[in-house]
């Protein structure tokens, strides 16, 4: 008799990290459950990639609207505020594109599903070596957010199980997390990371998201194989 596999809940948001993350909880032999969300981002191009990535993955897909007005003053949903362009990155600085709590809030709907299908394992993609300051994607943040989540689910306090946020990428360069994609047969052409694609859907190719998706690639000595408007 074949054995079941763990289930695990994927926040898959469509981009570079996300999927990979998904790609490496399938390597790890996880039944995936990804959680993709409509929150009043600035273009529909990510959904439309996170749709795509769960079917080429063959996993289940739960897709969650969010009131836009819960995320108010981030460059990401307010299109009166300008994505920052062809800027230095610097790291010790939150930039405008940071989302209030969005972290949070999908993990907590993350949480949410993982007691309710009987999983205790969480994926997300976030990375502390090549990002763009957000305070929720530190490992500090990460290890509060687990910590939490054992002591606020029935699950947990009943010693069902223990809850385990993963964070595969964390630690790793954008080459990196690139380079480990590549080799569990991830398509990127599916991805979608810039914050301010045109009409088309066409990268811009100097906002933050795409500034370190391109120097990723470009260590990694491979070809992104998405179109840009800019290089």
């Amino acid at each position: 008799m074949k054995r079941a596999l763990k289930k695990a809940v994927i926040l898959l948001s469509g981009g570079l990290d996300s999927t990979t993350t998904l790609a490496i909880a399938k390597s790890r032999g996880f039944d995936c459950f990804a959680l993709t969300f409509r929150y009043g981002q600035r273009h529909s191009i990510e959904q439309k990639s996170a749709k795509k990535i769960a079917k080429f993955f063959g996993g289940k897909q739960l897709v969650v609207d969010v009131n836009p007005a819960v995320f108010q003053h981030s460059a990401l949903t307010d299109k009166s505020i300008k994505v920052p362009m062809g800027r230095k990155i610097d790291s010790s600085k939150i930039p405008v594109t940071y989302v209030p709590a969005r972290n949070t809030l999908f993990l907590s709907y993350a949480l949410a599903l993982a007691e309710s299908i009987g999983a205790f394992d969480i994926f997300i993609g976030v990375n502390s070596t090549d990002y763009s300051g957000y305070p929720d994607c530190r490992p500090e943040y990460i290890k509060a957010y687990e910590k939490m989540a054992n002591l606020a689910t029935a699950a947990s306090v009943q010693k069902k199980g223990k809850y385990k946020i993963h964070t595969p990428i964390i630690k790793m360069t954008k080459s990196q997390i690139i380079k480990t994609g590549v080799k569990l047969g991830v398509n990127y052409s599916l991805t979608h990371s810039c914050y301010n694609p045109d009409k088309k859907g066409i990268a811009c190719g100097k906002c933050d998201s795409c500034q370190l998706r391109l120097k990723g690639f470009a260590e990694a000595k491979l070809k992104d194989p998405v179109k840009y408007a800019n290089k």
